[in-house]
């Protein structure tokens, strides 16, 4: 299972994160998870979001450029050596990882990692393989809300 990312580029100023998360707000659309790295001048946000079309359109609208990438989210042992064992699967499976990030969500020791590969098509049918447990963007959603 793949999930579509939403990722814009933002100035590194006091306030700019606010503007796209509260017009997904006011647009109803639930941010599940994002990640957020900077340089000197720019900062690159990475949105999951409950309605990945929508949250677009809304933050094209608000004058941002969007790219949509596809990313596989995952369950980990949420305990030590838990990334260590995931890794393991990934380096099996030849899979290069561009970026990832992780949150926990609190529910019987597990957290979620999404991943972006180099390859999400390969690395899905590896993981599959491999026994792991994958999220399309429902199953998080689910998940966030407490329901999974």
């Amino acid at each position: 299972m793949k999930i579509q990312q939403l990722s814009i580029f933002i100035e590194n100023e006091p306030g700019h994160l606010l503007a796209p998360c509260k017009a997904l707000a006011d647009a109803g659309v639930n941010i599940l998870t994002l990640s957020l790295s900077d340089t000197r001048e720019y900062g690159i946000v990475h949105f999951i979001v409950d309605d990945w079309q929508r949250a677009k359109t809304v933050l094209e609208q608000g004058g941002l450029v969007v790219n949509v990438a596809e990313v596989v989210a995952l369950e980990v042992d949420d305990q030590p050596g838990g990334l260590a064992r995931m890794l393991a699967i990934i380096s099996e499976g030849g899979l290069n990882i561009e970026y990832m990030y992780a949150f926990t969500f609190g529910c019987n020791k597990k957290a979620v990692l999404v991943f972006r590969f180099e390859d999400p098509a390969l690395a899905v049918e590896h993981l599959t393989k491999s026994g792991v447990n994958l999220f399309g963007a429902s199953e998080l959603s689910a998940l966030c809300k407490g329901d999974g």
